[in-house]
């Protein structure tokens, strides 16, 4: 991989990561309501979970959806399903009072595996992967997943540390409710792109 090349990389790992789409959208719904440390997890199952996405697409998972075409339209219907399920939780959230309270941010695991049914997630990892990853030699995609995790995880951080930041203006029940269900309407929103496409 060229200086040139790398640097675009960069670039594409920096706009793609902090820009709004649903993992930003539920980090600072998390921020909000669970505070930094308890959004850790969630933070780092999406920066690892993706490179761990990137490595499987770049290998060739993709070549599974153009031998299958049926498996684009379940994991297109799978994603859709899920993210209104998510943007249901963060509507309905609440903030955790204590250690028993029922709120929980997602965790490691889960954030991870939201990374499959992403759609921003499958196009950042495609376009990286296929533009990136001249030759699309193993090290070259390992590389493209590695600057990803090293861009990603400040960016989203950026995301927790606002919601964080919010939660000094969102002091009531009321207040939360309205934040939590416009973070609730602008994930349902984030699916445009999925339903419609170009």
């Amino acid at each position: 991989m060229t200086y040139d090349i790398l640097l675009a990389l960069v670039a594409f790992a920096f706009v793609s990561s902090i820009t709004p789409g649903p993992n930003n959208l539920m980090l600072m719904a998390s921020g909000a309501n669970f505070g930094f440390r308890r959004t850790v997890p969630h933070m780092l199952g999406i920066g690892l979970g993706f490179m761990l996405m990137v490595l499987l697409v770049g290998a060739g998972l993709v070549q599974v959806f153009e031998a299958y075409p049926v498996s684009h339209v379940i994991l297109k219907i799978a994603s859709v399903a899920y993210l209104l399920f998510l943007a249901w939780r963060i509507a309905n959230a609440a903030p955790a009072k204590g250690p028993g309270h029922a709120g929980r941010p997602m965790t490691f695991l889960q954030a991870a595996a939201f990374q499959w049914v992403n759609p921003k997630a499958w196009a950042m990892a495609l376009t990286a992967t296929t533009a990136y990853a001249p030759g699309q030699t193993l090290q070259a995609i390992a590389l493209v997943a590695i600057v990803f995790g090293c861009v990603n995880l400040p960016s989203v951080s950026t995301w927790t540390v606002l919601g964080q930041q919010m939660a000094r203006v969102l002091t009531n029940r009321r207040r939360l409710t309205v934040f939590n269900w416009s973070m609730a309407v602008l994930l349902v929103i984030s699916l445009y792109p999925v339903l419609w496409p170009g």
